[in-house]
Protein backbone atom coordinates (compact mmCIF):
# COMPACT_ATOMS: atom_id res chain seq x y z
CA UNK A 1 0.00 0.00 0.00
CA UNK A 2 1.07 3.34 -0.91
CA UNK A 3 2.30 6.03 1.90
CA UNK A 4 -0.59 8.61 2.01
CA UNK A 5 -0.11 11.57 0.01
CA UNK A 6 0.97 14.62 1.42
CA UNK A 7 -1.23 17.68 2.75
CA UNK A 8 0.62 20.81 1.50
CA UNK A 9 -0.43 23.77 4.13
CA UNK A 10 -0.33 27.50 3.27
CA UNK A 11 1.69 29.71 5.23
CA UNK A 12 -0.75 30.67 8.21
CA UNK A 13 0.74 34.41 8.19
CA UNK A 14 -0.10 34.77 4.30
CA UNK A 15 -2.87 36.80 2.95
CA UNK A 16 -5.93 34.70 2.83
CA UNK A 17 -7.21 36.74 -0.45
CA UNK A 18 -4.30 35.67 -1.88
CA UNK A 19 -4.62 32.08 -1.90
CA UNK A 20 -4.90 29.61 -4.49
CA UNK A 21 -8.29 28.13 -4.72
CA UNK A 22 -6.64 24.84 -5.11
CA UNK A 23 -5.06 25.62 -2.03
CA UNK A 24 -8.53 25.93 0.14
CA UNK A 25 -9.54 22.58 -1.56
CA UNK A 26 -6.30 20.83 -0.57
CA UNK A 27 -6.37 22.21 3.53
CA UNK A 28 -9.94 21.48 3.91
CA UNK A 29 -10.22 17.77 2.45
CA UNK A 30 -11.31 15.50 5.10
CA UNK A 31 -12.36 11.84 3.15
CA UNK A 32 -10.55 9.15 4.29
CA UNK A 33 -8.32 8.18 0.67
CA UNK A 34 -8.92 4.93 -0.79
CA UNK A 35 -5.50 3.06 -2.57
CA UNK A 36 -6.57 0.06 -4.69
CA UNK A 37 -5.88 -0.79 -8.08
CA UNK A 38 -8.84 1.05 -9.43
CA UNK A 39 -7.76 4.13 -7.99
CA UNK A 40 -4.33 3.72 -9.66
CA UNK A 41 -6.40 2.81 -13.02
CA UNK A 42 -8.32 6.15 -13.02
CA UNK A 43 -5.08 8.09 -11.77
CA UNK A 44 -3.37 6.83 -15.47
CA UNK A 45 -6.41 7.46 -17.23
CA UNK A 46 -6.66 10.98 -16.10
CA UNK A 47 -3.12 12.03 -16.09
CA UNK A 48 -3.12 10.48 -20.11
CA UNK A 49 -5.75 12.98 -20.71
CA UNK A 50 -4.18 16.61 -19.99
CA UNK A 51 -5.66 18.24 -22.24
CA UNK A 52 -9.47 16.92 -21.24
CA UNK A 53 -8.37 18.01 -17.63
CA UNK A 54 -7.90 21.26 -18.56
CA UNK A 55 -10.81 21.57 -19.92
CA UNK A 56 -12.65 20.04 -16.84
CA UNK A 57 -10.78 22.90 -14.76
CA UNK A 58 -11.59 25.57 -17.38
CA UNK A 59 -15.41 24.86 -17.09
CA UNK A 60 -15.03 24.31 -13.29
CA UNK A 61 -13.35 27.59 -12.76
CA UNK A 62 -16.55 29.01 -13.34
CA UNK A 63 -18.27 27.30 -10.42
CA UNK A 64 -15.58 26.04 -7.85
CA UNK A 65 -15.36 28.91 -5.29
CA UNK A 66 -19.24 29.17 -5.25
CA UNK A 67 -19.24 25.33 -4.38
CA UNK A 68 -16.27 26.17 -2.19
CA UNK A 69 -17.62 28.07 -0.09
CA UNK A 70 -21.10 26.41 0.47
CA UNK A 71 -19.15 23.25 1.75
CA UNK A 72 -17.51 25.45 4.07
CA UNK A 73 -20.34 26.99 5.47
CA UNK A 74 -21.90 23.90 5.99
CA UNK A 75 -18.57 22.31 7.37
CA UNK A 76 -18.05 19.63 4.96
CA UNK A 77 -15.19 18.07 3.87
CA UNK A 78 -13.86 19.98 0.40
CA UNK A 79 -13.08 16.57 -1.35
CA UNK A 80 -16.48 17.13 -2.12
CA UNK A 81 -15.88 20.08 -4.37
CA UNK A 82 -14.23 17.90 -6.86
CA UNK A 83 -17.41 15.69 -7.15
CA UNK A 84 -18.91 17.62 -10.53
CA UNK A 85 -15.56 16.09 -12.36
CA UNK A 86 -16.97 12.89 -11.89
CA UNK A 87 -20.51 13.39 -12.58
CA UNK A 88 -20.54 15.82 -15.69
CA UNK A 89 -16.57 17.00 -15.81
CA UNK A 90 -18.62 21.04 -14.76
CA UNK A 91 -20.46 20.82 -17.03
CA UNK A 92 -23.94 22.53 -16.02
CA UNK A 93 -25.98 21.54 -19.04
CA UNK A 94 -25.12 17.80 -19.52
CA UNK A 95 -27.63 15.55 -19.94
CA UNK A 96 -26.78 11.40 -19.61
CA UNK A 97 -29.11 9.22 -21.17
CA UNK A 98 -30.80 8.03 -18.28
CA UNK A 99 -31.86 11.55 -18.03
CA UNK A 100 -29.87 13.10 -15.24
CA UNK A 101 -29.50 16.30 -15.69
CA UNK A 102 -27.18 19.15 -14.64
CA UNK A 103 -23.85 19.61 -13.07
CA UNK A 104 -24.54 17.73 -10.26
CA UNK A 105 -26.80 14.81 -12.19
CA UNK A 106 -29.87 15.18 -11.11
CA UNK A 107 -32.89 12.40 -12.32
CA UNK A 108 -36.26 13.90 -12.75
CA UNK A 109 -38.06 12.08 -10.01
CA UNK A 110 -35.60 12.80 -7.78
CA UNK A 111 -35.11 16.39 -8.43
CA UNK A 112 -39.05 17.04 -8.02
CA UNK A 113 -39.08 15.47 -4.95
CA UNK A 114 -36.49 18.09 -4.10
CA UNK A 115 -38.14 21.46 -5.17
CA UNK A 116 -36.15 21.27 -8.12
CA UNK A 117 -38.56 22.83 -10.70
CA UNK A 118 -38.59 21.59 -13.84
CA UNK A 119 -41.34 22.70 -16.49
CA UNK A 120 -41.98 24.67 -19.54
CA UNK A 121 -39.78 27.66 -18.92
CA UNK A 122 -36.75 25.89 -16.24
CA UNK A 123 -35.40 22.89 -15.16
CA UNK A 124 -33.85 24.00 -11.94
CA UNK A 125 -31.42 20.78 -12.12
CA UNK A 126 -28.78 22.83 -14.02
CA UNK A 127 -29.74 26.00 -12.38
CA UNK A 128 -25.95 26.87 -10.21
CA UNK A 129 -27.12 27.79 -7.05
CA UNK A 130 -29.97 25.67 -6.91
CA UNK A 131 -28.15 22.19 -7.84
CA UNK A 132 -25.37 22.82 -5.53
CA UNK A 133 -27.26 23.77 -2.93
CA UNK A 134 -29.35 20.59 -3.51
CA UNK A 135 -26.42 18.09 -3.82
CA UNK A 136 -25.04 19.16 -0.78
CA UNK A 137 -27.80 18.84 0.76
CA UNK A 138 -28.36 15.34 0.04
CA UNK A 139 -24.72 14.76 0.61
CA UNK A 140 -25.57 16.05 4.06
CA UNK A 141 -28.17 13.67 4.84
CA UNK A 142 -26.73 10.96 3.00
CA UNK A 143 -23.25 11.03 5.85
CA UNK A 144 -26.19 11.50 8.65
CA UNK A 145 -27.98 7.97 7.28
CA UNK A 146 -24.90 6.49 6.35
CA UNK A 147 -22.11 8.09 9.00
CA UNK A 148 -19.61 6.73 6.15
CA UNK A 149 -18.47 9.32 3.42
CA UNK A 150 -17.59 6.54 1.37
CA UNK A 151 -20.81 5.54 1.78
CA UNK A 152 -22.62 8.00 1.24
CA UNK A 153 -20.63 8.78 -2.32
CA UNK A 154 -21.60 5.49 -3.57
CA UNK A 155 -25.04 6.38 -2.26
CA UNK A 156 -25.24 9.69 -4.25
CA UNK A 157 -24.24 7.21 -7.33
CA UNK A 158 -26.32 4.05 -6.46
CA UNK A 159 -29.31 5.04 -4.38
CA UNK A 160 -29.43 4.98 -0.40
CA UNK A 161 -31.80 1.91 -0.90
CA UNK A 162 -29.24 0.16 -2.74
CA UNK A 163 -26.53 0.94 -0.35
CA UNK A 164 -28.75 0.37 2.46
CA UNK A 165 -29.53 -3.08 1.30
CA UNK A 166 -25.87 -4.27 0.68
CA UNK A 167 -24.72 -2.85 3.43
CA UNK A 168 -27.62 -5.11 6.03
CA UNK A 169 -26.61 -7.76 3.79
CA UNK A 170 -22.77 -7.74 5.01
CA UNK A 171 -24.31 -7.01 8.65
CA UNK A 172 -25.98 -10.29 8.70
CA UNK A 173 -22.89 -12.56 7.18
CA UNK A 174 -20.75 -10.52 9.68
CA UNK A 175 -19.32 -9.03 7.06
CA UNK A 176 -17.38 -5.82 7.08
CA UNK A 177 -19.39 -2.77 6.00
CA UNK A 178 -17.30 -0.58 4.64
CA UNK A 179 -17.22 0.64 0.87
CA UNK A 180 -14.67 -1.75 -0.57
CA UNK A 181 -16.42 -4.84 1.63
CA UNK A 182 -19.63 -4.16 -0.55
CA UNK A 183 -20.99 -6.88 -2.91
CA UNK A 184 -23.09 -6.26 -5.65
CA UNK A 185 -22.10 -2.74 -6.44
CA UNK A 186 -22.92 -2.16 -10.21
CA UNK A 187 -19.59 -0.82 -12.51
CA UNK A 188 -20.18 2.77 -12.28
CA UNK A 189 -20.68 2.80 -8.45
CA UNK A 190 -17.62 0.47 -8.12
CA UNK A 191 -15.65 2.94 -10.08
CA UNK A 192 -17.22 6.07 -8.52
CA UNK A 193 -14.96 6.77 -5.16
CA UNK A 194 -12.05 5.36 -7.16
CA UNK A 195 -12.84 8.38 -9.52
CA UNK A 196 -13.09 10.94 -7.11
CA UNK A 197 -9.94 9.69 -5.48
CA UNK A 198 -8.10 9.83 -8.47
CA UNK A 199 -8.72 13.05 -8.96
CA UNK A 200 -8.04 14.17 -5.60
CA UNK A 201 -4.60 12.50 -5.94
CA UNK A 202 -4.19 14.82 -8.78
CA UNK A 203 -5.32 17.94 -7.28
CA UNK A 204 -2.90 17.63 -4.28
CA UNK A 205 -0.18 16.40 -6.28
CA UNK A 206 -0.58 17.29 -9.96
CA UNK A 207 3.17 17.11 -10.65
CA UNK A 208 3.51 13.89 -9.67
CA UNK A 209 1.07 13.09 -12.30
CA UNK A 210 2.54 15.49 -15.23
CA UNK A 211 -0.82 17.85 -15.16
CA UNK A 212 -0.56 21.54 -14.76
CA UNK A 213 -3.45 23.19 -12.89
CA UNK A 214 -4.93 26.22 -13.92
CA UNK A 215 -4.38 28.89 -10.68
CA UNK A 216 -7.66 29.81 -9.75
CA UNK A 217 -8.01 32.88 -8.00
CA UNK A 218 -9.40 32.45 -4.15
CA UNK A 219 -12.53 34.96 -5.29
CA UNK A 220 -15.99 35.13 -6.76
CA UNK A 221 -16.34 34.37 -10.61
CA UNK A 222 -20.02 35.50 -10.93
CA UNK A 223 -22.29 37.68 -9.01
CA UNK A 224 -26.39 37.27 -8.71
CA UNK A 225 -27.86 39.70 -9.74
CA UNK A 226 -31.55 40.49 -9.06
CA UNK A 227 -34.15 41.05 -12.20
CA UNK A 228 -37.71 42.94 -11.74
CA UNK A 229 -38.93 42.38 -15.02
CA UNK A 230 -39.28 39.01 -17.81
CA UNK A 231 -36.50 39.74 -20.21
CA UNK A 232 -35.30 37.76 -23.16
CA UNK A 233 -31.64 35.94 -22.82
CA UNK A 234 -30.48 37.85 -25.86
CA UNK A 235 -30.99 40.95 -24.09
CA UNK A 236 -30.08 40.21 -21.25
CA UNK A 237 -26.68 38.82 -22.56
CA UNK A 238 -26.42 41.44 -24.66
CA UNK A 239 -26.37 44.20 -22.14
CA UNK A 240 -23.83 42.58 -19.68
CA UNK A 241 -21.55 42.28 -22.54
CA UNK A 242 -22.13 38.59 -22.83
CA UNK A 243 -21.81 36.12 -25.45
CA UNK A 244 -24.87 34.12 -25.68
CA UNK A 245 -23.27 30.79 -24.92
CA UNK A 246 -21.14 31.98 -22.15
CA UNK A 247 -24.23 33.77 -20.40
CA UNK A 248 -25.99 30.23 -20.90
CA UNK A 249 -22.60 28.67 -19.09
CA UNK A 250 -23.93 30.11 -15.58
CA UNK A 251 -27.93 30.56 -16.75
CA UNK A 252 -28.13 26.93 -18.43
CA UNK A 253 -31.68 26.28 -16.73
CA UNK A 254 -33.77 28.39 -19.06
CA UNK A 255 -35.99 26.16 -21.48
CA UNK A 256 -37.04 29.17 -23.68
CA UNK A 257 -35.97 32.82 -25.07
CA UNK A 258 -37.07 34.38 -22.09
CA UNK A 259 -36.46 34.34 -18.40
CA UNK A 260 -39.01 34.99 -15.78
CA UNK A 261 -38.65 36.89 -13.41
CA UNK A 262 -41.39 35.54 -11.03
CA UNK A 263 -39.45 32.08 -11.93
CA UNK A 264 -35.65 33.47 -11.33
CA UNK A 265 -35.77 36.47 -10.34
CA UNK A 266 -31.57 36.55 -10.64
CA UNK A 267 -29.28 36.38 -13.42
CA UNK A 268 -25.32 35.19 -12.61
CA UNK A 269 -22.81 36.97 -14.19
CA UNK A 270 -19.14 37.77 -14.21
CA UNK A 271 -18.01 40.53 -11.76
CA UNK A 272 -17.43 43.36 -14.17
CA UNK A 273 -20.46 42.13 -16.38
CA UNK A 274 -22.38 42.49 -13.57
CA UNK A 275 -21.78 46.56 -13.18
CA UNK A 276 -22.45 46.71 -17.13
CA UNK A 277 -25.96 45.04 -16.93
CA UNK A 278 -26.96 46.89 -14.14
CA UNK A 279 -26.20 50.30 -15.77
CA UNK A 280 -27.22 49.02 -18.85
CA UNK A 281 -30.27 47.99 -18.00
CA UNK A 282 -31.35 51.10 -15.93
CA UNK A 283 -30.61 52.75 -19.18
CA UNK A 284 -32.52 50.77 -21.60
CA UNK A 285 -35.63 52.23 -23.45
CA UNK A 286 -38.56 49.74 -24.65
CA UNK A 287 -39.96 46.44 -23.81
CA UNK A 288 -37.28 43.74 -22.19
CA UNK A 289 -39.27 40.90 -22.45
CA UNK A 290 -40.79 40.06 -26.39
CA UNK A 291 -41.98 36.55 -25.31
CA UNK A 292 -44.49 36.03 -22.28
CA UNK A 293 -46.77 32.88 -21.87
CA UNK A 294 -50.39 31.74 -23.83
CA UNK A 295 -52.16 28.91 -22.08
CA UNK A 296 -54.36 26.59 -24.64
CA UNK A 297 -58.15 26.73 -23.93
CA UNK A 298 -59.00 23.78 -25.97
CA UNK A 299 -56.75 20.71 -27.46
CA UNK A 300 -55.46 22.41 -31.25
CA UNK A 301 -53.66 21.51 -33.95
CA UNK A 302 -50.22 23.48 -34.21
CA UNK A 303 -51.49 25.28 -37.18
CA UNK A 304 -54.71 26.30 -35.41
CA UNK A 305 -53.18 27.72 -32.39
CA UNK A 306 -50.32 29.46 -34.27
CA UNK A 307 -53.28 31.60 -36.06
CA UNK A 308 -55.12 32.31 -32.78
CA UNK A 309 -51.63 34.11 -31.05
CA UNK A 310 -50.91 35.36 -34.70
CA UNK A 311 -47.74 33.64 -35.65
CA UNK A 312 -46.50 31.41 -38.41
CA UNK A 313 -46.82 27.61 -37.36
CA UNK A 314 -43.14 26.84 -38.28
CA UNK A 315 -42.01 29.86 -35.39
CA UNK A 316 -44.34 28.76 -32.72
CA UNK A 317 -43.71 25.24 -33.31
CA UNK A 318 -40.13 25.71 -33.45
CA UNK A 319 -39.73 28.58 -30.31
CA UNK A 320 -41.84 25.34 -28.41
CA UNK A 321 -39.90 23.02 -29.41
CA UNK A 322 -43.31 20.93 -30.36
CA UNK A 323 -42.23 17.93 -33.39
CA UNK A 324 -44.29 17.90 -36.61
CA UNK A 325 -48.47 16.59 -36.78
CA UNK A 326 -48.70 17.21 -32.59
CA UNK A 327 -51.51 18.21 -30.97
CA UNK A 328 -51.66 21.10 -28.17
CA UNK A 329 -53.57 19.46 -25.33
CA UNK A 330 -55.98 21.89 -23.58
CA UNK A 331 -53.86 23.74 -20.84
CA UNK A 332 -50.80 23.68 -21.92
CA UNK A 333 -48.55 26.51 -21.93
CA UNK A 334 -46.99 27.79 -25.11
CA UNK A 335 -44.08 31.23 -25.21
CA UNK A 336 -45.80 33.58 -28.23
CA UNK A 337 -44.98 36.91 -29.16
CA UNK A 338 -45.84 39.80 -26.08
CA UNK A 339 -47.94 42.13 -27.60
CA UNK A 340 -47.74 45.92 -27.74
CA UNK A 341 -50.68 46.48 -25.14
CA UNK A 342 -49.40 43.53 -23.15
CA UNK A 343 -47.32 45.11 -20.21
CA UNK A 344 -47.55 42.24 -17.27
CA UNK A 345 -44.90 39.91 -16.78
CA UNK A 346 -46.00 36.03 -16.58
CA UNK A 347 -47.78 35.04 -13.07
CA UNK A 348 -45.59 33.13 -10.24
CA UNK A 349 -47.87 30.44 -11.48
CA UNK A 350 -47.47 29.90 -14.42
CA UNK A 351 -43.27 30.49 -14.32
CA UNK A 352 -43.83 27.26 -11.55
CA UNK A 353 -46.46 24.99 -13.34
CA UNK A 354 -46.52 25.56 -16.81
CA UNK A 355 -46.27 22.43 -18.77
CA UNK A 356 -46.58 21.33 -22.23
CA UNK A 357 -48.95 18.75 -23.14
CA UNK A 358 -48.75 16.75 -26.40
CA UNK A 359 -50.27 13.77 -28.53
CA UNK A 360 -49.63 13.19 -32.19
CA UNK A 361 -52.36 13.67 -34.85
CA UNK A 362 -54.55 10.54 -35.60
CA UNK A 363 -52.67 7.74 -33.07
CA UNK A 364 -54.93 5.28 -31.89
CA UNK A 365 -55.21 6.01 -28.34
CA UNK A 366 -52.84 8.49 -28.16
CA UNK A 367 -49.28 9.01 -27.42
CA UNK A 368 -46.68 9.51 -25.50
CA UNK A 369 -43.76 11.72 -26.84
CA UNK A 370 -39.84 10.95 -25.82
CA UNK A 371 -36.64 12.33 -26.53
CA UNK A 372 -34.04 10.46 -26.54
CA UNK A 373 -30.32 10.57 -27.48
CA UNK A 374 -28.41 9.12 -30.46
CA UNK A 375 -25.45 6.49 -29.26
CA UNK A 376 -21.51 7.30 -29.20
CA UNK A 377 -21.51 6.32 -32.61
CA UNK A 378 -24.78 7.78 -34.19
CA UNK A 379 -27.65 5.68 -34.77
CA UNK A 380 -29.55 5.16 -38.55
CA UNK A 381 -33.42 6.09 -38.48
CA UNK A 382 -34.18 2.22 -39.74
CA UNK A 383 -32.07 0.86 -36.28
CA UNK A 384 -33.68 3.38 -33.83
CA UNK A 385 -37.21 2.57 -35.72
CA UNK A 386 -36.27 -1.16 -34.95
CA UNK A 387 -35.29 -0.67 -31.24
CA UNK A 388 -38.61 0.79 -30.49
CA UNK A 389 -41.12 -0.88 -33.03
CA UNK A 390 -41.68 1.78 -35.03
CA UNK A 391 -41.69 2.13 -39.09
CA UNK A 392 -38.34 4.09 -40.36
CA UNK A 393 -40.81 6.39 -42.27
CA UNK A 394 -42.74 7.36 -38.43
CA UNK A 395 -39.07 7.97 -36.95
CA UNK A 396 -37.57 10.03 -40.06
CA UNK A 397 -41.38 12.32 -40.02
CA UNK A 398 -40.63 13.02 -36.71
CA UNK A 399 -37.33 14.54 -37.10
CA UNK A 400 -37.71 15.55 -40.43
CA UNK A 401 -35.29 13.95 -42.00
CA UNK A 402 -35.18 11.28 -44.84
CA UNK A 403 -35.55 7.72 -43.99
CA UNK A 404 -32.17 6.39 -44.99
CA UNK A 405 -30.61 9.44 -42.50
CA UNK A 406 -28.39 8.67 -39.31
CA UNK A 407 -28.31 10.34 -36.43
CA UNK A 408 -25.12 12.12 -35.16
CA UNK A 409 -23.81 11.36 -32.25
CA UNK A 410 -25.53 12.64 -29.13
CA UNK A 411 -28.16 14.02 -31.28
CA UNK A 412 -31.99 14.35 -29.77
CA UNK A 413 -34.51 11.82 -31.55
CA UNK A 414 -37.97 12.72 -31.16
CA UNK A 415 -40.01 9.61 -31.34
CA UNK A 416 -43.44 9.22 -30.38
CA UNK A 417 -44.80 5.81 -28.73
CA UNK A 418 -48.48 4.16 -28.39
CA UNK A 419 -49.61 4.51 -25.43
CA UNK A 420 -53.06 5.62 -23.19
CA UNK A 421 -51.59 8.11 -21.61
CA UNK A 422 -50.72 11.62 -22.32
CA UNK A 423 -47.08 13.04 -22.60
CA UNK A 424 -46.04 16.03 -21.13
CA UNK A 425 -42.80 17.70 -21.81
CA UNK A 426 -41.04 19.99 -19.48
CA UNK A 427 -38.40 21.77 -21.49
CA UNK A 428 -35.96 21.15 -24.14
CA UNK A 429 -33.09 23.33 -24.14
CA UNK A 430 -30.89 20.52 -25.72
CA UNK A 431 -28.02 19.72 -23.72
CA UNK A 432 -25.24 18.34 -24.44
CA UNK A 433 -25.18 14.14 -22.96
CA UNK A 434 -22.22 13.14 -20.65
CA UNK A 435 -20.15 10.08 -21.92
CA UNK A 436 -21.34 8.03 -19.07
CA UNK A 437 -24.87 7.67 -17.57
CA UNK A 438 -25.31 8.22 -14.27
CA UNK A 439 -28.36 5.93 -12.55
CA UNK A 440 -29.93 7.45 -9.74
CA UNK A 441 -32.54 5.66 -7.31
CA UNK A 442 -32.96 9.06 -4.59
CA UNK A 443 -31.83 12.58 -5.09
CA UNK A 444 -32.71 15.51 -2.64
CA UNK A 445 -31.74 19.09 -2.86
CA UNK A 446 -33.72 22.09 -1.45
CA UNK A 447 -32.92 25.24 -3.63
CA UNK A 448 -32.85 28.17 -0.95
CA UNK A 449 -33.15 31.63 -2.76
CA UNK A 450 -29.54 32.92 -3.63
CA UNK A 451 -28.13 36.07 -2.62
CA UNK A 452 -28.69 38.68 -5.12
CA UNK A 453 -27.06 42.27 -5.76
CA UNK A 454 -28.91 45.32 -7.44
CA UNK A 455 -25.58 47.18 -8.07
CA UNK A 456 -22.03 45.84 -7.85
CA UNK A 457 -19.20 47.76 -6.34
CA UNK A 458 -15.34 46.60 -5.44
Amino acid sequence: MREPLPRVRLDPEQDAERADLWQRIRDGMGIPDLDNDLVRRWEQSYAGQPEYMQRMVGRGARYLFHIVEEIERRGMPMDLALLPFIESAFDPQALSRARAAGMWQFMPGTGRDFELRQNVFRDDRRDVLASTRAALDFLGKLHERFGDWQLALAAYNWGPGNVARAVERNRRLRKPTDLSSLQGLPRETRNYVPKLQAVKNIVLRPQAFGIELAKLENHPYFLSVAIERDIDIELAARLAGLPLDEFRQLNPQHNRAVILSAGTPHVLLPYDNANRFVRALSEHEGPLASWTAWVAPRTLKTADAAKLVGVAEGHLAEMNHIPPRMLVKAGSTLIVPRGAKTTDDVSERLADTAMLTLSPEGLAGGGRVTTLRAGPKGDTVAAVARRHGLTAAQVAQWNQVAPSARFAPGQSIVLTLPTRNRVVVAGGNAPRATPKPSPRANRKPSAAAPNRVKVAAR
